[in-house]
């Protein structure tokens, strides 16, 4: 996906409100399995530029309507403008190319605030899944035992969500790999958390493209019989990934990309978020 940074003709420059919103539905989102890889890997590079460039982010009309379709805002992100058919009658084209100035602002403007309107409507629909999914993470991580609701068969295809998140394909929610944390890509404190949350992200599918790699559902640490549910980790899973026989975590935290976050029973301890007091 190209630079927005700099304006082109056709681009809409976001106001704070909407990048603060877009940036939560964009992240409800990507917790969801309905998305193909494409629609995830779009998703991930326009949360990407909200966050490097916040309100200054500038989305072309094509971009937006690409957000609506997959935000759930598809048919309803613009009107329909029916085109006259051409005709050769000379008096009506000289009409089409002297319309007044004033005319074409209102069209433009028209066109604008359905628009705006639109993508508050997604954004407040949006709301309740975002607050699920910010709520409490402490209970992502569990012990090293075989999870008693799933698994996973050594070909079943994943991707790579950030540093310690797949999604396994066919699957409701993601997974969140167990004992370690990765700096956050998409909630960042701090810049230098965010560059390196996208640096773990690039190592971990280096390593799972370099390598044989095997996902193995775990239990998460929480209450007896809630897991699965809503109560449990949001209702996503835990486990444990290995490449060649190598626990990615323990890898990613050797590298400098992650540090140790173990679970005992159904606690955990606070989420350890170190980076922001750090520099390389």
């Amino acid at each position: 996906m190209r630079d927005t940074s700099n304006s082109k003709p056709g681009d809409v420059v976001l106001v704070l409100f909407e990048t603060e919103h877009l940036k939560s539905s964009i992240r409800t989102a990507l917790s969801q399995a309905t998305l193909t890889p494409w629609q995830r890997t779009f998703l991930s590079d326009v949360l990407a530029r909200l966050e490097r460039y916040g309100s200054k982010t500038r989305l072309s009309d094509k971009q937006l309507s690409k957000l609506h379709q997959i935000l759930g805002g598809e048919g309803r992100g613009r009107p329909v403008v029916q085109q006259e058919p051409r005709t050769a009658v000379n008096a009506r084209r000289f009409r089409h190319r002297t319309r007044s100035f004033l005319s074409r602002e209102a069209a433009w403007w028209r066109r604008r605030i359905i628009r705006d309107m639109m993508i508050v409507a997604v954004i407040a629909l949006a709301g309740p899944f975002y607050s699920l999914f910010e709520m409490d993470k402490t209970a992502f991580q569990g012990a090293a035992q075989q999870s008693p609701i799933a698994s996973v068969s050594a070909n079943q295809a994943f991707t790579i969500t950030d540093g310690d998140t797949v999604h396994v394909s066919g699957e409701r929610a993601g997974t969140r790999l167990v004992g370690f944390n990765t700096p956050e890509k998409f909630s960042p404190q701090c810049e230098y958390e965010r560059q390196l949350g996208e640096r773990a992200s690039a190592r971990l599918r280096e390593l799972v493209a370099q390598g044989s790699a095997r996902l193995i559902k775990v239990a998460c640490a929480c209450p007896p019989g809630t897991e699965g549910t809503s109560r449990c980790n949001h209702g996503r899973s835990c486990g444990v990934l290995k490449v060649d026989g190598r626990d990615v975590g323990q890898i990613l935290i050797a590298e400098g990309l992650a540090v140790p976050f173990v679970c005992e029973g159904d606690r955990c301890p606070k989420t350890p978020r170190p980076w922001c007091g750090q520099r390389s």
